[in-house]
């Protein structure tokens, strides 16, 4: 009996630094996600830019405003699979379901997508945001009862490629030295000036699946 208490105090106590593992874990695989998530839109839009073919386009330069019908051009000109990107869009507590209906072939994404894309447009220089998880607003501060990661720390990707994983801390522009700071190392929303920030995604997301 003895033993058995021993036990269930050293996991108690071992229980918040196992939550945090798990946590950190599941938010690096998620900036995996999203960075191959990033190199498929990439890929689309550098080869419209090259063949000067418009149905290949970063998100913001189509006339959509919907998360579906961006990925089903990423599905219909053959640069991921729903499956692919099923996984790239899910996470703990946010799982997204991606399936083809047709013909003709049309995408049908529900349930909560992890991530978030924005409407960045080929002109929208390199520290644009193109995507970060679905529990970060931009400038605002983390909400514990959002996911997929609540408080715990979320992801953003940038236009020119780079990303991280960033603390609560960073979720704001007050936790930076000044605007400038802030728009550079998390980065800018799509149309945004420099050296101004105003809180929230506004109309710059792709709207997300019902």
């Amino acid at each position: 009996m003895v033993v058995i208490v021993i036990i269930a105090v050293l996991l108690l106590l071992a229980w918040p630094a196992l939550k945090n593992a798990v946590v950190k874990r599941d938010l690096t695989r998620t900036m995996n996600n999203g960075r191959e998530l990033y190199l498929v839109a990439f890929r689309m839009a550098t080869d419209g830019a090259a063949k000067a073919d418009s149905s290949r386009s970063w998100p913001g330069d189509y006339p959509t405003n919907s998360l579906t019908e961006y990925c089903t051009k990423l599905v219909q000109n053959g640069y991921v699979t729903p499956a692919d990107l099923q996984r790239m869009l899910s996470a703990p507590g946010a799982e997204c379901q991606a399936t083809m209906s047709g013909p003709p072939a049309t995408l049908l994404l529900s349930g909560k997508t992890a991530l978030k894309l924005y409407k960045i447009k080929a002109a929208d220089p390199s520290n644009t945001v193109f995507a970060a998880t679905s529990n970060y607003i931009y400038d605002t501060p983390l909400n514990p009862n959002t996911v997929p990661f609540g408080d715990a720390g979320f992801v953003v990707i940038r236009k020119n490629g780079d990303l991280g994983v960033y603390k609560k801390g960073q979720a704001t522009s007050a936790g930076f030295d000044n605007v400038e700071k802030f728009q550079s190392d998390i980065g800018a929303l799509p149309g945004a000036v420099t050296g101004k920030v105003d809180p929230g995604d506004g109309t710059t997301v792709l709207t997300a699946p019902p």
